[in-house]
């Protein structure tokens, strides 16, 4: 994978992929113009076909704003920090607490999930959590903690979360109102 500065997409991503057959462009969850390519195609052949395509790329994709990426980005960078100083932490505060055992923390800046709980017994947590107000925090933290001893959302899974949390509807609803995406 390598990239190339464009002065109207900014960053674009060129990935090389076996399987390609053909340049196809996307836009990443970052925001970026991805293009996808032939391996051994080069980033020459890579920016004169986005420059051959220039036109219905800027009319088909919803690429950003190259500045607007930038302060994604820098958010991004600032959030992923803050939750490294906190997010273990309070994993841990939690999990002694209430007896948990697990077997690593990842960070984690997914679209669609503030958490999850690998089989291997890793909990991930979502840089994005540190948008969002304490007690919700916590709830992700201790539904993720009670998925290791209840793998689904089972009735079981709920009351143990709720013996936790007591408030984990309000809070499960709350949580409805801000996004994981950085």
């Amino acid at each position: 994978m390598s990239s190339f500065k464009d002065p109207d997409f900014g960053e674009v991503v060129v990935r090389h992929s076996a399987w390609s057959t053909r340049a196809k462009f996307s836009v990443a969850t970052s925001g970026k113009l991805t293009i996808t390519v032939p391996s051994g195609v080069s980033d020459f052949l890579a920016k004169r076909f986005l420059n051959s395509m220039r036109k219905e790329i800027k009319e088909k994709l919803p690429v950003k704003d190259p500045s607007t990426q930038r302060a994604r980005d820098a958010q991004k960078k600032i959030l992923a920090k803050k939750a490294r100083e906190y997010l273990p932490y309070r994993l841990e505060f939690w999990a002694k607490k209430y007896g948990y055992k697990y077997t690593g923390v990842r960070l984690s800046h997914a679209n669609t999930r503030w958490g999850s709980r690998s089989s291997s017994g890793t909990i991930s947590l979502n840089i994005g959590l540190m948008k969002v107000p304490e007690p919700l925090r916590d709830y992700v933290i201790i539904h993720e903690l009670a998925h290791i001893n209840h793998m689904d959302h089972s009735d079981a899974f709920w009351r143990e979360v709720g013996s936790h949390d007591p408030l984990y509807k309000r809070h499960r609803e709350q949580l409805k109102q801000f996004s994981p995406g950085v």
